[in-house]
């Protein structure tokens, strides 16, 4: 591991635990960095770009996903045919959507408002290689090889902090496409430690009918979901870039930078929760103990920010961004309850997905269009649109927890 998480009484899980704590924290810093280095104006296109960072992750979690439940589903030869097959169905994904972010670069500048359109051709230049990076991360993730996994986020994460940051330094050329072309650079180091050596992407590979339905029934229901995530998680920034002045965008962006702390600290109980509901349906054994002990953590961890966020405003942004970003603070604790409410409905949605359940899925779809909706028809403010995602966040943690206790209600 690149960095060290050794420490002989913690388990793999810890140790992987503690070092999404540490990409998380290096991810921040970078962001934070960013902000201070560039002010609000310069920060929106910055923001912009890590928000299609974002999204991309997404749709590729789509192949991590899939990867890591048939990793522990499938035995060795039936999973070494089914690997070859996701990486070249990623690639050929990762080519083709690369392509199509190139050609319509130019019109997503327009659309957005931002300075370059290169920061758009150089971001489609990376993201058949991010595509690839998630099938290696899928692997790792279902055999429980978390200490690759940790190596390959960490690597990524202190590659892109440390060569955008030099670069802004050193280079006189706009700062979103040398952060654009950080972001390509990083996707290469989190590739390593490459485990595809011996995968022939090139061989003809089958799966059996059985197999092949199973799984393209749960990569589609997984990728309608990653849609959904993509919606809910990054609609309100892109809105906000099209509807508001450059400075309030950029103050808005440093606003969501901190208030989805949460949220992305909560990916690692997802990362945990997935291998181990769908080893536990394999033998028969009871798995809701385990969806319990990591609400538990959240609901614990969301809490503390939400309170963090509510008694000390000022102090959290004079700190994070400085004092050019003051007037976002008194919606901190506001936003930080919207993006709490997201990231435990989030553990559900992933506990019924990894046992193949769709409903929630199109629950979760449905409370996403509405955000966008809520958004459109109400943004006069900074702070209605905080509101509204407040208000379709609820929803659909209340929504997620009705489901749940139906089908428990079922059982009996």
């Amino acid at each position: 591991m690149i960095i060290s998480t050794y420490i002989p009484k913690l388990t793999a899980e810890q140790k992987f635990m503690g070092s999404v704590l540490v990409v998380n924290a290096g991810n921040y810093v970078y962001n934070l960095a960013l902000g201070r280095m560039l002010g609000p104006e310069l920060f929106a296109d910055a923001a912009l770009l890590i928000t299609f960072l974002l999204v991309l992750s997404f749709v590729a979690m789509t192949f991590q996903l899939a990867t890591a439940k048939f990793s522990v589903l499938f035995e060795k030869p039936i999973f070494m045919s089914f690997v070859t097959l996701m990486y070249r169905y990623a690639s050929l994904a990762g080519i083709i959507l690369g392509l199509l972010i190139i050609i319509f670069a130019k019109d997503l500048q327009n659309v957005f408002n931002t300075q370059s359109q290169f920061m758009f051709t150089i971001f489609g230049f990376g993201i058949p290689v991010y595509f690839i990076m998630s099938i290696n991360r899928g692997v790792f993730q279902g055999t429980k090889r978390f200490n690759n996994l940790a190596t390959t986020y960490q690597g990524e994460m202190i590659s892109r902090l440390l060569i955008t940051l030099l670069f802004i330094y050193v280079l006189p050329f706009s700062p979103s496409v040398l952060i654009a072309t950080g972001i390509l650079i990083s996707f290469a180091f989190g590739l390593l430690p490459f485990k595809g050596k011996k995968v022939a992407i090139l061989k003809k590979q089958t799966l059996s009918k059985e197999h092949s339905k199973h799984v393209v029934r749960f990569f589609i229901l997984t990728a309608f979901y990653e849609l959904t995530q993509i919606i809910i998680n990054n609609s309100d920034i892109l809105l906000v870039k099209h509807y508001f002045e450059v400075y309030e965008a950029g103050l808005y962006a440093s606003l969501a930078l901190i208030g989805r702390v949460v949220y992305f600290v909560a990916w690692m109980f997802v990362m945990l929760l997935l291998p181990k509901v769908v080893q536990k349906q394999k033998d028969g054994e009871p798995h809701t103990p385990i969806l319990f002990k990591y609400i538990g953590y959240i609901t614990i961890l969301a809490t503390s920010i939400v309170l963090g966020c509510y008694i000390f405003p000022e102090l959290v942004i004079h700190i994070l961004f400085g004092s050019d970003y003051m007037s976002i603070a008194p919606l901190l604790w506001k936003y930080a309850i919207a993006t709490s409410l997201f990231a435990i409905s989030n553990i559900f949605a992933y506990y019924f997905l990894s046992l193949d359940r769709y409903i929630p899925v199109v629950l979760s779809g449905l409370l996403g269009i509405s955000q966008v909706l809520f958004i459109i028809f109400f943004h006069k403010s900074l702070e209605q649109v905080v509101l509204m995602q407040i208000i379709a966040m609820a929803i659909l943690l209340l929504v997620q927890l009705i489901y749940f206790f139906s089908q428990k209600e079922n059982k009996k």
